[in-house]
């Protein structure tokens, strides 16, 4: 390969380009050294533009300024060490000066400078749409890169900047030649001092990794002088390590008092009765009701990707549900269930917390999710065991840890029986739900009733089966092949399970964690967001049909409701079945960052950047999935904004002050 004219002026360095005193003990040492001043520099220069555009609009004085750049300073160092790992690597490895290896230092400084350089770019354009530097939307923006990548090439002067950026690059290494090689004449440690130096810097890296944070220099009341301390590439780190986003900064907000009181006077609507509203506490009291159902065990079947769309009790007409259909012609089926969202974490965070959808990621997800007020939580008040089952191996999405750290007992792939087939997603729904039927057996025999959530897999790409079940592949049968096999799969454990004596006095609920998959062009398209749910006990419910509009994190009350057990927790849901006729509902969406609230026929929405925006909803005849539903301009509503903002504000502030108990 030819070398670079960058790289064969290397060679060509005379005795006039280098440094001619005779070198220190640490010359080998100068390139790494002037890399990192070169770093700390361009950060503090991207700091004082940051400043100078954005920070003094937002109130960061000048007198504030040298203590910004002084903690900017430390931040970047900090973030230096593991910038420039790579190139104490190679000075340890290849210390000596020869040709080769000053080539390679050349370029590598080059690609350095460069990336130096662009990632600045991006910091100034971040922070001129977000005002803020790297966060969780830069870390989001990586899943999308499709929609990411156009928008940038049509929003900025990509080619020309990157043009630039290269030819500065070059200038900027040009002009450090002589301080970026190593002196022909500099001594250099034998190999086994370099690699304990080598092993110094690795850790001086481990120990900033324990015990150093980007945001441990946040000193200032003004969040903007915050971030301009802040460094951009730890603070991405930070935030795809934590997988938080601070929401009063980047969505709508209201004053706290303001918004928890409009949002329990929505709460209210559904009965109970608050035990501390001046302390800030969501948590409303409901009593004993002699009429329930009584300690029933109940079993909640989370169903993947199973959309309303696909069952014939919703109007399919495929028949590719036989099971469910006879289920629910016996049972209690909701016809306008939701979904909140569109990943499994989201389907378990709000069946088993009752906890909006808040923006960007589950809580099943997130740090500081132990302890928390959930379903199993109150079902082990009352006596109950709780159990959660899953066909995969559940250190994905952090689900053990979820719900291990929350009252479950974890049956996961690792703990199953040898199953008869299994892909990547995990072991089929015949193997869980049969596993299932055993540990019940099991949870029965303790002489205590139980309570469990388990999570199918198997209607997943990429769609492999067992052998022998009727119209199922193995393989290649897509979509409606998965939805058969899920079904088939139902009907085995419902048949399984009413053999054992615990059958009559069981209470089962199927439902799924989403749609299939999200599509049209509305902002929230609600008619991909249908799923089935389905309540059964043949012995103590009599089978009806429930039109009121019902969400995934109303299925707990409406559960605890049937029961009549008392308890006492703080969820966002409401007991559907003893919900006043002539009362909207009020539903809870996310899509991608989006979060809004379905009020009625009006659908508020709230986005990045502090945006909000109405739409009038409809929900025509037919079938889930087809052209079923119809948006209309509106005129924002104060009053839905507000309440939008009531439940998704005041659930972040409990939630992350860990006050969701």
């Amino acid at each position: 390969m030819n070398a670079t004219p960058l790289a064969l002026h290397a060679d060509s360095i005379d005795a006039k380009a280098a440094d001619t005193r005779p070198p220190g003990r640490w010359a080998w040492l100068r390139p790494l050294l002037t890399m990192a001043v070169v770093y700390l520099l361009l950060s503090a220069a991207t700091r004082l533009l940051l400043w100078v555009v954005f920070g003094r609009v937002d109130g960061v004085s000048a007198t504030a300024l040298p203590v910004i750049v002084g903690l900017g300073a430390i931040n970047d160092f900090m973030q230096a060490l593991y910038l420039l790992i790579p190139l104490s690597l190679f000075l340890a490895l290849a210390p000596r000066p020869t040709p080769r290896a000053r080539r390679l230092l050349t370029v590598g400084a080059w690609l350095m400078i460069a990336g130096m350089l662009f990632i600045g770019a991006c910091e100034y354009f971040f922070f001129e749409e977000f005002d803020s530097r790297f966060n969780l939307v830069a870390v989001d923006y990586l899943i999308y890169p499709t929609e990411v990548i156009g928008d940038i090439r049509d929003e900025y002067p990509v080619v020309p900047l990157l043009a630039a950026i290269a030819v500065l690059a070059a200038l900027a290494t040009w002009a450090l030649r002589s301080r970026l090689h190593i002196h022909p004449q500099a001594q250099t440690p034998r190999g086994h001092h370099r690699l304990l130096l080598l092993a110094g810097h690795a850790g001086v890296v481990a120990a900033v990794t324990l015990f150093w944070t980007a945001d441990a220099l946040a000193v200032f009341s003004n969040r903007v002088a915050n971030e301009l301390t802040a460094n951009g590439p730890a603070r991405f780190f930070a935030a795809l390590n934590s997988n938080h986003i601070d929401y009063p900064v980047f969505y709508r907000s209201g004053d706290a008092t303001a918004m928890f009181e409009r949002l329990t006077a929505d709460l209210g609507r559904g009965g109970g009765s608050f035990v501390d509203l001046p302390g800030g506490d969501l948590t409303r009291r409901f009593d004993a009701n002699p009429a329930g159902l009584g300690k029933l065990n109940v079993v909640v079947l989370v169903e993947e990707s199973l959309g309303a769309e696909y069952v014939g009790a919703y109007g399919d007409t495929r028949g590719l549900t036989p099971e469910f259909d006879r289920l629910s012609r016996e049972g209690l089926l909701f016809t306008r269930a939701y979904a909140t969202g569109t990943r499994t974490v989201r389907g378990l965070e709000a069946l088993t917390a009752s906890l909006p959808p808040i923006p960007s990621e589950s809580i099943v997800k997130r740090p500081g999710n132990e302890g928390i007020a959930t379903w199993g939580k109150v079902m082990n008040q009352l006596g109950y065991q709780s159990s959660f089952l899953y066909g995969g191996y559940g250190a994905f999405d952090n689900m053990n840890h979820y719900f291990g750290s929350n009252g479950f007992a974890i049956l996961d792939r690792s703990q199953l029986p040898p199953p008869r087939f299994a892909n990547i997603w995990g072991v089929s729904d015949e193997d869980l739900l049969h596993a299932a039927v055993e540990h019940f057996d099991q949870r029965a025999g303790d002489g205590r009733p139980f309570f469990a959530v388990i999570m199918s897999t198997s209607n997943h790409k990429p769609y492999t089966f067992p052998d022998g079940v009727e119209g199922v592949p193995p393989r290649g049968g897509g979509r409606k092949a998965g939805v058969r096999y899920a079904d088939h799969a139902i009907g085995e454990f419902m048949r399984a399970a009413a053999t054992r004596p615990w059958f009559r006095d069981t209470l089962f609920v199927i439902v799924a964690d989403h749609d299939a998959r999200v599509y049209g062009r509305a902002d929230i398209p609600l008619n991909t967001y249908e799923i089935p749910l389905l309540i059964y006990a043949p012995a103590h419910i009599r089978p009806g049909r429930i039109d009121t509009p019902t969400s995934q994190i109303d299925v707990a009350p409406t559960v605890l409701g049937l029961l009549g057990l008392p308890y006492e927790a703080p969820f966002f849901g409401q007991d559907v079945l003893a919900w006043p006729k002539d009362q909207p509902r009020t539903l809870l969406f996310n899509h991608n960052h989006d979060v809004a609230v379905l009020s009625g026929d009006r659908l508020c929405i709230l986005g990045l950047r502090k945006e909000a925006h109405c739409q009038r909803y409809e929900r025509l005849p037919g079938a889930p999935g087809a052209q079923t539903t119809r948006f209309g301009t509106l005129d924002d509503d104060p009053e839905v904004i507000d309440l939008a903002v009531a439940y998704y504000q005041t659930a972040y502030d409990l939630f992350t002050q860990r006050r969701y108990r």
